[in-house]
């Protein structure tokens, strides 16, 4: 696989990905204008983004309620697709969007835009089922899940890569290993929630769900990668 490392980070990079990062560029936008007071009447509070947090963030609270009264209005399942795009500050926003940025140019240059939509969003879903079946108190937002199912999704590109060249095939699990250690870290030394549950079930959805996705099976896929 070979990448032309001359070129800019932000030539070619699939209109998708560029529309999802727009998204959340977009709602930060929009909290940090109103938390001005150009727009609104917010000036000096966060009054946007609780609203946001409270009306489009995932609820395993709300989402056992609805499931025990079996009842499923839309306004309450839409949070399961428009969690990743609100977030708990900019930091929070700009990590998960270079993610996404980083992780969605590399596979869809190999596995196609269609597939980093998929992925993107059948991570999303799959992370907020997961944690609400662990977590089921808790609240999550932020694309963390959707990009996790993109890491899932290059993992898979690199296990096929290095079962090519005939290396091992374990390395491929590299990045992600490296992720779970610093989440690990940083739990113990500054506290953390269970967002890390919706990454691993985003991870999980995105890896097992690349299979399918490959463009024409695992032999059309070793041909890409040649091309690289």
């Amino acid at each position: 696989m070979d990448w032309d490392h001359n070129a800019s980070p932000f030539n070619a990079v699939p209109p998708v990905v560029l529309a999802l990062v727009g998204l959340m560029g977009a709602v930060e936008l929009w909290f940090m204008i109103s938390q001005a007071g150009i727009v609104g009447n917010t000036r000096g509070g966060d009054d946007a983004r609780i609203f946001a947090l409270q009306r489009f963030a995932f609820s395993g609270e709300i989402m056992s309620l609805i499931v025990e009264r079996g009842e499923y209005p839309a306004s309450q399942l839409m949070r399961i697709v428009t969690y990743p795009f609100v977030h708990g500050g900019f930091t929070h926003m700009l990590f998960a969007a270079v993610f996404t940025l980083a992780l969605g140019k590399m596979v869809g240059d190999i596995l196609g835009q269609v597939a980093v939509a998929v992925l993107f969003f059948a991570g999303t879903v799959a992370g907020a089922l997961a944690f609400w079946m662990l977590a089921p108190g808790g609240a999550l937002f932020g694309a963390f899940p959707g990009a996790y199912a993109l890491i899932g999704g290059y993992t898979y590109i690199m296990w096929v890569h290095y079962g090519h060249m005939g290396e091992s095939q374990y390395r491929a699990f590299a990045l992600i290993g490296v992720l779970l250690v610093f989440q690990l870290v940083f739990g113990v030394l500054f506290g953390a929630g269970n967002d890390w549950i919706g990454d691993i079930g985003g991870f999980l959805a995105g890896l097992f769900l690349s299979v399918p996705l490959a463009p024409g099976g695992w032999q059309r896929l070793i041909a890409r990668l040649r091309r690289r």
